[in-house]
This record gives C-alpha cells, sequence and structure tokens, in this order.
C-alpha cells in the first residue's frame, strides 16, 4: 500500500496524526505483521526520530479497529486502509484486495486454541505470503485448516447427533469418539452430514464442496494444473467468511 519512498514524505504531512503516523507504518508491506521495534525502526529510517518517545501499543489498541495485534506483530486492517485513503487519496491505487486476505487469516489465528488447526492454518498463510507464494500448497493447508475447524465443532457440540445421523447413513458406520473417527468418511459426505444437522447451510455445503473441496483436489495431487493469486486468494476468503469467521 505504501512504498518507502512515500513513507518519507507522507510521515511529514501535517494531516496525519500521531496514531494516522503509526498506521502509515503498518502500510509498508501491509501483509507482514510488524513489531513495536519494527515500527520504531521503519520510523526512525524514514525521517520521524519522534517515534521513540512514543507509546505504539497504546496508539494502536485506541485506534478503534484500525489495526489488529496477531501473535507475530500489528496488522493494518481494512478499516486502517480506508482510514488513511481518506487522508491521503493518493494511496487509493496501492493497495490490493489479495494483500487483506493474509491479514484477515492471522486476525484468526489468535481465536483458534487447538494447535493442530493452529499448525495448519499458520502454514498456509506463510505459504500464501511466501516470496515466491506457494498458492497449491495454501490452498491444501487452509481446507485442512477449515475442516480441522469443523470437525472440533461436531466433536465438543453435535458429536451424538453427528454419529446418530452418519449410522442412518451407513449402517456400517462405527461410531467416532474422536476426531481421528471422521477420516473413515469423505470430506464431501462429512459435509452433506453437518448440513442435514443444521451446523452448515445447503449453500455453504454447495460452495463447500462444488469449489473449495475441488479446488483442494485439483491442488493436491500431480497433475498439470495451475492456480493463480486471485483463484486462491477467492478460496481463501470463502473459508474466511464460512469457517474459520463462524466457528
Amino acid at each position: 500500500m505504501v512504498s518507502e519512498g512515500q513513507l518519507r514524505e507522507l510521515l511529514q504531512d501535517e494531516r496525519l496524526n500521531k496514531t494516522e503516523q503509526v498506521l502509515l507504518i503498518l502500510g509498508v508491506e501491509l501483509d507482514i505483521p510488524k513489531s513495536v521495534s519494527k515500527i520504531r525502526e521503519i520510523g526512525r529510517a524514514n525521517g520521524l526520530p519522534e517515534i521513540e518517545q512514543r507509546n505504539i501499543s497504546t496508539l494502536l489498541k485506541s485506534a478503534q479497529g484500525a489495526a489488529i495485534h496477531v501473535p507475530q506483530g500489528w496488522l493494518l486492517t481494512a478499516k486502517g486502509r480506508k482510514l488513511l485513503i481518506s487522508k491521503v487519496p493518493d494511496l487509493s491505487g496501492h493497495g490490493t484486495p489479495v494483500a487483506s486476505i493474509a491479514v484477515e487469516l492471522r486476525r484468526h489465528l489468535g481465536k483458534i486454541t487447538d494447535p493442530n488447526t493452529l499448525a495448519f492454518l499458520d502454514e498456509a498463510i506463510r505459504c500464501y505470503e511466501s516470496k515466491p507464494p506457494l498458492y497449491r500448497a495454501a490452498i491444501v493447508l487452509s481446507w485442512v485448516g477449515a475442516m480441522s475447524v469443523l470437525y472440533n465443532h461436531v466433536i465438543h457440540h453435535r458429536l451424538a447427533e453427528f454419529n446418530t445421523e452418519a449410522g442412518r447413513r451407513d449402517p456400517k458406520w462405527k461410531v467416532a469418539k474422536t476426531i481421528d473417527g471422521f477420516s473413515r468418511m469423505k470430506e464431501h459426505d462429512f459435509l452433506d452430514t453437518i448440513e442435514t444437522l443444521g451446523v452448515i447451510g445447503k449453500n455453504v455445503k454447495q460452495e463447500l464442496q462444488n469449489n473449495c473441496l475441488h479446488l483442494r483436489n485439483s491442488c493436491g495431487h500431480p497433475n498439470s494444473f495451475q492456480v493463480g493469486e486471485h483463484r486462491t486468494a477467492a478460496h481463501l476468503e470463502t473459508l474466511i467468511q464460512n469457517i474459520f469467521g463462524r466457528f
């Protein structure tokens, strides 16, 4: 969103207050979280020595959702980008929709307590952000993370109902007691089952089956299929909106 060349000029702009100057620093490589020490370093290097005297964390916490704190540091949110663009309209051409996907995924990392799910999602984000990006790996790992979220939800809230419905569908079904028990059922069938229970809606199920699962299968097996940034971003956005953001 902001190049370092722009940053040097904009940090001297009287239209920006102290908090907005810090937000502007987060706009440099905006999909990479920044620690307080890194924010200070960037500020000093770009003509803002007084940043050493500021309480960065307090400024960002009081920024009303313009920034979020994730385990790796601070990130600018969509609200923060809009705020900066309203103050400096020239920035409007420098943001990319897909860059915000990684930010949103990192926001959900802090809400996930299951270590396996957390590991899958963290690896998916790092694949998406890597240089060069590993889009196929990001798609596969994010799908595994999303399924892990659904498995955990069923285990903790709907297990008895799930086993009853699974047994109705398949008389040979062996009652699942842990997440590992779900591995005996195809993911497509698992989604059918939890849709029947009302865990997800019909439209969500169809989107997950017909697009996300299909794409994951295409990326998870040796073939000549190619996938790019925008297709990957759309896949991740679907999982954010329908799974990571809901369960």
